[in-house]
């Protein structure tokens, strides 16, 4: 189960036990490297940094660590002897160069991390297990110094297995056969990443344990934390070259299956649901993986990394491109659905964000690992970490193609509705959005032919008629008055009788 790494600070607060362990820290006062490791500098060039444990070349003086014309040696300080045991308690065994590419990657070469490791030897701290093919001396714990390493760990930082010494019947040392290429690859992973700035070497856990419900137990060879950097979980894989490819597949395939546990007590129907609405944000409460991992802050699972090592360049790369091709369905995620004309983003909510790199190109290039060295598949440029793990063709553009689909839905809408409106059979004009409305408000009237007429046009028709329903009116008021009133020779005739009678 993936174990929280964030070393803190309250439990670092040790200056008792580090007195008592190492006495006052040795003063070097032109050291230009005195802050502790859990805070690494970014990586200098690969060309200006050289294991002072490989054959010597000429260079001047000022490649070294040493300020020019001073002859003091550099000595190993209390903090750097602290350094090497925890990262000797995480990791098991180390050699001189990767301690030194993951504890001081500012250092121009290895020269003081060896002299630690031999000054903890000689207090019984360390101790070399084997020299390996390359010549270089392969250091692990002693029992006194595996205790001490514990001391100076975090709680929440899960120490490596002690490497007891075995001796033959003679009562001589064995040296130690469990430790190989790939062990070695898989720690110089973890030097150069840290070494860049990706977290601490308390960030690391090794062999990490996925436990999946038909019986199979998928681990990790490297679990990396480092939220500062961009990456707040990560899972790495190293591979030598030498397994079959399907192998790789299955991992992608068990990690999925992994990652697609509910957690204890959740409610299967709800996440079911939310599944068959397609709801992806929705459906990651009801997993397992979010309660353990913290969240990236990006669409997806915790991502994976193989970092490829061994072989030839060709050969790493036909690798890379028969494991895209065969796990594509684990990483490439599903298109979203609806609207479908003009939506090219891509839903990576329930897909397994893998990138690839390779140990050699990490170590040529002179920005190291945070360099542009790693790959997402899929993808066919070569990108930093934090830009292959972006997704930029994701929920992102989606919106931003959702928002245009909707524009152009809602004017083809609008162009269809335009086509429908009608016209006034009088002027020829459109109706107006409130003629059109109060008409499809209140229903069309049978055989009322006001109906086919704009506003205007309407309230006109209306004008004449009732203009003309007043003349009428009118016309029939003077008829009656005329009627009712006699002639007017009539009324002058009567007077005049009235007159001659007198």
């Amino acid at each position: 189960m993936p174990i929280e790494t964030t070393p803190d600070p309250a439990r670092e607060d040790r200056a008792a036990r580090d007195r008592r362990l190492f006495g006052d820290v040795d003063r070097v006062p032109l050291a230009p490297s005195t802050g502790p490791s859990i805070a690494p500098s970014a990586a200098a060039s690969p060309a200006r940094r050289v294991s002072a444990g490989q054959a010597g070349k000429s260079r001047s003086r000022d490649v070294f660590d040493n300020p020019p014309g001073s002859a003091e040696v550099w000595k190993p300080t209390g903090v750097r002897r602290q350094e090497v045991l925890r990262a000797l308690g995480i990791f098991q065994r180390a050699t001189a160069e990767h301690l030194w590419r993951m504890l001081r990657p500012e250092d121009r070469h290895d020269r003081c991390t060896r002299n630690t490791l031999n000054a903890l030897k000689e207090t019984g701290m360390v101790r070399v297990e084997r020299r390996l093919k390359s010549g270089h001396q392969l250091w692990v714990l002693t029992e006194q110094g595996h205790r001490e390493a514990k001391g100076l760990l975090p709680r929440n930082v899960r120490i490596s297995a002690l490497c007891k010494q075995k001796y033959d019947t003679r009562g001589r040392p064995i040296p130690g056969q469990g430790y190989d290429e790939h062990a070695a690859a898989v720690t110089m992973t973890a030097a150069v990443l840290t070494g860049a700035g990706y977290g601490t070497p308390l960030s690391w856990q090794t062999e990490i344990a996925h436990k999946l419900p038909y019986g199979y137990t998928q681990y990790a060879d490297l679990t990396m934390r480092a939220p500062d950097a961009g990456v707040p979980a990560m899972l790495l894989e190293v591979d030598r070259v030498n397994e079959p490819v399907d192998e790789l597949v299955d991992k992608l395939r068990r990690y999925t299956d992994w990652f697609e546990l509910l957690a204890p007590k959740a409610d299967s129907n709800k996440e079911m649901a939310a599944r068959y609405e397609q709801l992806s944000g929705k459906v990651q409460e009801f997993r397992l993986w979010p309660r353990l991992y913290p969240a990236s802050g990006r669409e997806g699972y915790v991502p994976v990394a193989f970092v490829f090592t061994g072989k030839t360049a060709e050969q790493r790369e036909s690798r890379m491109r028969r494991l895209e091709q065969a796990g594509r369905r684990y990483f490439a995620g599903e298109p979203y659905p609806g609207w479908g004309v003009g939506i090219t983003a891509v839903d990576y909510h329930q897909a397994v964000p893998v990138v690839v790199t390779e140990l050699e190109r990490i170590t040529a290039d002179p920005a190291g690992a945070a360099g542009k060295v790693w790959r997402r598949l899929g993808r066919e440029e070569w990108q930093t970490l934090a830009e292959a793990l972006d997704n930029p063709d994701g929920d992102r553009l989606y919106l931003v193609q959702w928002r245009e689909a909707k524009r152009r839905q809602a004017e083809r809408e609008a162009a269809k509705k335009e086509a429908q409106r009608p016209v006034c059979t009088r002027c020829g004009a459109k109706f107006t959005d409130e003629r059109w409305e109060y008409l499809l408000g209140r229903g069309r009237s049978w055989g009322d032919r006001t109906d086919e007429l704009c506003g205007p046009c309407r309230d006109e028709h209306f004008a004449r008629l009732e203009a003309e329903r007043a003349a009428r009116r009118q016309a029939e008021e003077d008829a009656a008055r005329a009627a009712a009133e006699p002639p007017a020779a009539a009324r002058s005739r009567g007077v005049f009788r009235i007159g001659r009678r007198r």
